[in-house]
């Protein structure tokens, strides 16, 4: 689905990503002696000259919902809004923010708080939610209780996933280099403001005031990398296995499994998104068995991509070597409305998969201004930002394509064209005859990129005197 946007946005995001043509010029130093020229340029002089705050002008503007929002209401906004989280507000002083954050949103006249952020509510937070359903009842019994339980207030489910016990924000003058430190870590977005009250400059904030915010997100920071693709050719013309960019722990999802069933194996293995192998190659033993066997195992990674080693040991034989036939993720759970996912939960992911293109191909979305929601739930704009606005952030969008994949040969450039032309957040890594060898996220593209320019940067000043 193509982001919503006015016209003179495009001309915004590129001078955003490619900087201003009179700027610094970061391969020379932009000024100094010879030997500080030589040590500003390469990967880290481009990633530390350009800072977080110019992505974060790009973008349209925050799509948020009132802690008093239901759960159906907040899936109805992350739908209308195409984006796969949003961010929770309530009124000041009576709530503590997700990891004892308090970003704040102030009055740019008065100064005078009007909301605090208490959270950021994702698909995984709902797919938790909806998983929990399940855990003793029957397909009929999900069906019914469904209802129910997406009638609960949004901010009840904050930090259901492992992203959402933190609220992240980034200081504006934070580098691209430092926002990829925090988002190779395994974090996906944060909150940026466009003015910040904060006089240290660090990387990530819990304490923030500021009139207006805007999402930054991983890929963001990509998207940054494939339009610097001249500067940055000597770490994207890598291989991704050369890089060590490719996980070889593959969690799959069998054709014929229910559809409750895997949401309930992503939410175990804390995944948004698993690919979908032919059911006569799982055989008998079924995901959901693999992540009942692993349950007393309760040292899953923080970030949210990394999973535990004995997890990752249980999970390897059921991707790795057998033929993906397409993805099944959440944004197929976002992109059906919560009236038809109800009936749903009981079908094969191939069967839940199908209709929801069909849903999707007779039911575009339209934007009507502040409403963007079509629930009365409002999709609220920051104050500097036109009323009737489109509402998409590209921070997500719809994987209509069955399966993006590349080769461990395929370059990083290569890697990044794919997922941000197909907007996916993953590439699987097939062999030549199409078999699975494994997974590169955007927090492994980010990490092996952050890796690279910090061991290059040691090398320019191991020859390069101080």
């Amino acid at each position: 689905m193509a982001q919503l946007r006015a016209p003179a946005d495009d001309q915004r995001q590129q001078e955003a990503l490619h900087g201003d043509k009179g700027g610094v010029d970061v391969a020379g130093g932009g000024g100094g002696n010879e030997s500080n020229k030589k040590a500003s340029a390469g990967l880290c002089g481009v990633l530390r000259e350009r800072k977080v705050v110019d992505l974060a002008r790009a973008k349209r503007r925050l799509v948020e919902v009132p802690y008093t929002a239901t759960l159906a209401h907040t899936a109805n906004a992350l739908l209308a809004a195409r984006v796969s989280a949003v961010a929770v507000a309530a009124p000041p002083g009576h709530w503590i923010g997700a990891g004892g954050s308090m970003i704040l949103e102030s009055d740019p006249a008065t100064g005078a708080v009007r909301k605090h952020y208490i959270g950021m509510v994702n698909m995984l937070d709902i797919l938790a939610h909806i998983a929990e359903a399940g855990d003793e009842a029957d397909a009929d019994d999900e069906a019914v209780d469904l209802g129910r339980r997406m009638a609960v207030p949004v901010s009840s489910v904050i930090g259901h996933s492992l992203e959402g016990l933190t609220l992240w924000t980034l200081h504006p003058n934070t580098s691209v280099l430092d926002c990829m430190e925090t988002f190779s870590k395994g974090v996906h977005r944060a909150l940026v403001p466009l003015e910040s009250s904060a006089d240290n400059v660090v990387a990530v904030e819990l304490v923030e005031s500021a009139p207006g915010y805007r999402m930054v997100t991983q890929m963001d920071v990509v998207r940054f990398l494939r339009a610097h693709g001249a500067e940055l050719r000597g770490v994207l013309s890598r291989t991704v296995r050369e890089l060590g960019a490719v996980s070889e722990a593959v969690f799959a999802v069998a054709s014929g499994a229910r559809v409750i069933d895997a949401v309930k194996a992503m939410r175990a293995a804390s995944l948004t998104a698993v690919p979908v192998v032919d059911a006569a190659a799982v055989g008998e033993e079924t995901l959901q068995d693999v992540c009942v066997r692993s349950s007393s195992d309760e040292h899953i990674g923080a970030g949210g991509d990394d999973i535990s080693c004995l997890f990752l040991l249980l999970l390897v034989s059921q991707g790795v070597g057998k033929k993906a036939v397409e993805t099944f993720s959440a944004t197929d759970l976002r992109d059906c409305p919560v009236a038809r996912l109800q009936p749903w939960l009981g079908i094969s992911v191939t069967e839940f998969k199908r209709k929801v293109a069909e849903y999707r191909a007779s039911n575009k979305p339209v934007v009507h201004g502040a409403d963007a929601t079509g629930t009365g739930v409002p999709v609220a704009a920051d104050a500097d930002a036109p009323a009737a606005a489109a509402v998409a952030t590209d921070e997500e969008q719809s994987d209509e394509h069955p399966l993006v994949t590349c080769s461990l040969e395929s370059t990083l450039c290569e890697a990044i064209e794919a997922a941000v032309t197909r907007h996916v957040h993953r590439l699987w890594a097939v062999d030549g005859d199409g078999l699975l060898r494994g997974v590169m996220s955007l927090t492994d593209v980010l990490r092996a990129v952050r890796e690279a320019a910090l061991g290059e940067d040691r090398e320019l000043h191991s020859i390069v005197p101080s």
